[in-house]
């Protein structure tokens, strides 16, 4: 017997504790409203904390140590035998994990946000009940609700989840470095996670559909990485549609069609990266009459709010990438707008990073895109092969390109391939959100020798008084 109690009365009600789901607690919170937060996991931080963002780039980081150590020799450096005891650098990535997930819980605490465990669904349009355990349910009658329930992977029909078919949850907590891994998908999930594996000494075949791998980014920056991937060992096959998977007891034999002809490839896992599915489908939406997409995408406005009254949603359950700083920033916008703040959403600045060798980050407009939108565009890009910063890592291949309207130099958008283009996107994106031209950037003094004086570089070659590279 179930037993429940007497709804409780609330403000704001939030499902979901990913970065979108925590950081429009905490925006809610400031603004005076009585938040209670429900998760149905046993930590707070969603995916991006416990099995996405965070523990992948901790494995990506070691990884990088593992790689450089073995090919630091043209720098006077030689290891004769690099040790990776992978049992302790999971360790070390669960220690990061759980130093974060602990501090969204003190965030809670210090923003005085309820956090309710359990699993919500929509009882009618202003009513959750949430189940707490088998026994266990308790009602919510809310003002104001915001949906942040995140995605999950997704799983293909011919590759069921098992111990050797995995999603990038396990690839992220495997007991052993895989000999041999085959890699589902060239998106930014597969070839970060494929990147991290191959440094770390695995055989990697990466099957991608596309004519590139990282389809979403030019075909310059995608080429960079694939090269780079191939000077570790990686397979790389484009064109390729997986087919299906024969289980054996240490390993596994995936079939698929390249190019017309059919090859099979022998590894200890394969790794499905193809996407990831909204969590929407458990939460009672239709009975309460929220639209939906043909995809299960919750359809919001330019404030996050459905067609129900009260109702909000984002993160990765509304349409955009899946990005998890997308999702922090519509949360603030939609405790924002519940507060009655004019805050919308203008996803223009918003960038878009993978921590592949070299990282690729873009914002705004490509050239491509620019054009379709009617602008008079033009691209300007300078290497890192001329910065001295680069040359002093050791690492010169990529480049920054600004793209920037003809008539003023108005900065429309920028891509960048190259060691740190995750952190130096944060000066382009600021531009766009500002309204700067070339000429500002190229009058801002960066210091050197610094990578950001790339940027700067790239802005003087929009003017047409490069440097350091001839005109």
């Amino acid at each position: 017997m179930v037993v429940g109690d007497f709804a409780e009365e609330i403000d704001t009600l939030i499902i979901g504790s990913g970065p979108g789901g925590y950081v429009a607690a905490i925006r809610a919170a400031q603004l005076g409203q009585k938040v209670t937060l429900v998760e149905r996991g046993e930590t707070l931080g969603g995916v991006c904390l416990n099995v996405g963002c965070i523990p992948s780039k901790a494995l990506i980081s070691t990884s990088h140590k593992v790689e450089e150590m073995k090919n630091s020799s043209d720098l006077g450096i030689t290891v004769d035998n690099v040790n990776v005891d992978f049992s302790k650098v999971q360790d070390w990535k669960n220690s990061v994990v759980k130093k974060l997930t602990g501090g969204v819980e003190g965030l809670m605490k210090g923003n005085k946000v309820e956090v309710v465990k359990g699993e919500a669904y929509f009882s009618d349009e202003k009513t959750v009940r949430v189940t707490k355990d088998e026994y266990t349910t308790q009602t919510y009658k809310f003002n104001n609700c915001i949906i942040a329930t995140g995605s999950r992977p997704i799983e293909l029909p011919n590759f069921k989840w098992s111990d050797r078919v995995i999603s990038s949850t396990e690839a992220l907590s495997l007991n052993e470095i895989p000999k041999k891994l085959v890699v589902i998908g060239g998106g930014y999930i597969g070839t970060e996670l494929g990147t991290a594996y191959a440094n770390f000494g695995t055989e990697v075949v990466i099957l991608e559909g596309e004519k590139q791998i990282l389809s979403g980014f030019e075909k310059q920056m995608g080429m960079l990485v694939s090269r780079s991937l191939k000077k570790k060992g990686a397979e790389i096959y484009t064109g390729a549609m997986a087919q299906s998977v024969e289980e054996k007891e240490d390993g596994v034999v995936v079939t698929a069609e390249i190019k017309g002809e059919t090859k099979t490839f022998e590894a200890d896992y394969v790794l499905v990266t193809v996407g990831r599915r909204p969590n929407t489908d458990e939460l009672g939406l239709e009975q309460i009459g929220v639209e939906l997409t043909d995809k299960g995408l919750i359809k919001v406005d330019n404030q996050c709010k459905t067609n129900i009254d009260g109702i909000y949603a984002i993160g990765d359950v509304v349409s955009g990438p899946a990005l998890a700083h997308k999702a922090s920033y519509e949360g603030k916008v939609a405790a924002e707008a519940i507060s009655g703040k004019p805050s919308q959403v203008d996803y223009l600045a918003i960038p878009e990073v993978v921590f592949s060798e070299p990282e690729l980050a873009s914002v705004g407009y490509n050239e491509k895109e620019a054009k379709e939108a009617g602008f008079d565009a033009v691209a300007s890009k300078f290497p890192f092969a001329a910065n001295g910063r680069a040359l002093t890592l050791n690492a010169t291949d990529g480049f920054v390109k600004l793209v920037t309207r003809k008539e003023d130099g108005l900065v429309l958008g920028a891509q960048i391939a190259g060691p740190s283009a995750s952190d130096m996107i944060a000066e382009l994106g600021l531009a766009i959100e500002t309204g700067v031209t070339a000429e500002d950037i190229a009058l801002t003094i960066h210091a050197h020798p610094t990578l950001g004086e790339i940027t700067m570089e790239a802005a003087e070659v929009a003017l047409g008084t490069p440097v350091h590279i001839v005109k």
